[in-house]
């Protein structure tokens, strides 16, 4: 059983989606709104693993967003990574389950999956620990959903929950083995 902590801390409509079907998340707040925890979570990871089309989305960001932290990127096709921070970022393959025992041998201890299709995958593997959503005050209709189909339930214990001004409402889950 994988000894790394692999955490999710993402945004969401009301209606639960992450992104419009076109990939846009501009119905998130500015640079993430007020404060809400997401840069102290973002302190305590030592490698982000995300999925192409989440890693596409962050290279047409006017900025790099993730500054000097190790970013995986999950993908079988040949990436293009001329465009992101040099030595920072790789391309990776395989299974969940692969990617976690291969960054575990790396001694990288804490993880943060992000990305609609990467969250879904390691979800239905059993390999989240905790859960942070935070709920946007908007319903956008249609979009990228956060969660997808699974073969069983993936039962969750409440940690907290805190409200802010802004309308922002954060949940924070751990995931039940």
């Amino acid at each position: 059983m994988p000894t790394m902590i692999a955490s999710v801390f993402i945004g969401a409509s009301v209606d639960g989606f992450i992104a419009r079907t076109n990939g846009s998340f501009d119905f998130l707040p500015a640079d993430g709104g007020e404060p809400h925890g997401y840069n102290e979570f973002f302190a305590s990871v030592d490698a982000l693993v995300i999925g192409r089309k989440t890693f596409e989305t962050v290279l047409s960001l006017p900025q790099w967003p993730y500054g000097e932290k190790r970013v995986i990127v999950l993908s079988t096709r040949i990436l293009d990574l001329s465009k992101a921070p040099a030595g920072i970022v790789e391309q990776m393959q395989g299974s969940p389950r692969e990617i976690v025992s291969r960054l575990e041998e790396r001694g990288i201890g804490h993880i943060y999956v992000d990305g609609g299709v990467t969250i879904q995958r390691f979800l239905r593997e059993g390999l989240i620990q905790r859960l942070t959503i935070t709920r946007v005050p908007v319903l956008i209709g249609e979009g990228i959903p956060l969660f997808g189909s699974l073969p069983k339930d993936i039962r969750l214990e409440h940690v907290q929950t805190q409200h802010y001004p802004s309308g922002l409402v954060k949940t924070e889950y751990r995931v039940l083995p």
